[in-house]
Formats: structure tokens, sequence, C-alpha cells
């Protein structure tokens, strides 16, 4: 089944227009998510029913060694996307229309939240969005309640904390924290 050009605009950053004809495609996977994410949130499940109820919501296997506790929440679902050995904690938001990627050995602690998607300005098309992707990097990790706003790259093993407002990218090998984050120092051991 191939996936609706809004889904794909969606990914490349292009604005939406809520009362187009094609947004309701966005409100039916909204819908389709949450049933999935109930089952994933408080359904007693094993492990594996757990990652094959959370494949349906992404669209493919997720990764056996992914780790995602129970519960998550997701605004859109089809568009986040795990790497091997991703370790997601309890209570994490994943605003992803715009695509949310997790790279390989990605930490992200309890209650963060990822946003991809942005209402325009003009008050006339407020309702309307625009999506950016963001990117978790290889073994980068987000602090409990870090917030990370659409557009930004977290680079690899860069160390986010915990209730930092990420508003622009993070380089690689970085500690930032505060609100807006700031880079605080170079990440042990990567001199």
């Amino acid at each position: 089944m191939t996936e609706p050009a809004i889904f794909q605009r969606a990914l490349n950053g292009q604005p939406l227009d809520f009362s187009g004809a094609d947004f309701d495609r966005i409100t039916q996977t909204v819908q389709r998510t949450q049933e999935l994410l109930k089952q994933f949130n408080f359904k007693d499940q094993t492990p594996a029913q757990r990652r094959a109820t959370l494949s349906q919501v992404v669209g493919y296997p997720v990764p056996e060694s992914a780790e995602i506790n129970a519960p998550i929440h997701s605004d859109f679902g089809p568009h986040i996307f795990i790497g091997e050995h991703v370790y997601v904690n309890q209570d994490v938001m994943f605003v992803d229309l715009g695509g949310i990627y997790l790279g390989n050995g990605a930490l992200i602690g309890p209650r963060a939240t990822l946003i991809t998607v942005n209402h325009l300005e003009e008050p006339a098309q407020r309702r309307d969005v625009q999506a950016q992707a963001v990117h978790i990097e290889k073994n980068a990790w987000i602090g409990a309640g870090a917030l990370i706003l659409p557009g930004v790259t977290v680079g690899e093993n860069a160390i986010v904390g915990a209730g930092a407002v990420v508003t622009k990218d993070v380089p690689a090998n970085m500690v930032v924290v505060g609100t807006p984050a700031k880079i605080l120092r170079r990440v042990k051991g990567t001199e």
C-alpha cells in the first residue's frame, strides 16, 4: 500500500492545509494510532506482543533490540523511525508527522517530548501546519522532561540535560542544558 501524498509532503516539510481535501488521511491515521496505543499502553502484553503492536503503529518491524516502555504517546505514529538498541523510557510524547528519527543506541528519558509540527504564524492560516523532522543521532541521550522542537538534530553521542528546551541543533559529543539549551561542555571520553 502506498503512502498518501500528504504524508510525504509532511516529511518534506511542506505546509499542510488543515481544511484540504486530503487532510482527513492524517485524521484517520491518528484515530488508528490512538486505538493501537491503547493496546500498547494499557493491555497486558508480553514484550514481543507489545513490539508487534508498536510495529503496527509505525508500519515496519520495530527492531528486537529496541526497548520502548509503556506508556508512550504519539499524535500520528507512522513517522517514528526506530533504530537498533534504542531505549525509550515511560511517558515520552512523539509529535511525529514531520518524522522522528531515533538513531542506533539513542536513549530517550521519561516524559521527554519530541515535536516535529508547528502551526503557521498568520492568523488566517493558523490551523494549517508545517512539519520539520527531528533527528536523534547515534548514541545521543535525551534527558528526562527535555523538549526537542521541530527541525532539531541532536548529534551523535550528545547529551540533552533534563528539562532542557532544545531550539537548535546540538553538535555531536556536546552536553546542552537549560532553556533555551546551550552548550555546557564536551561529553566525557570524546576529547
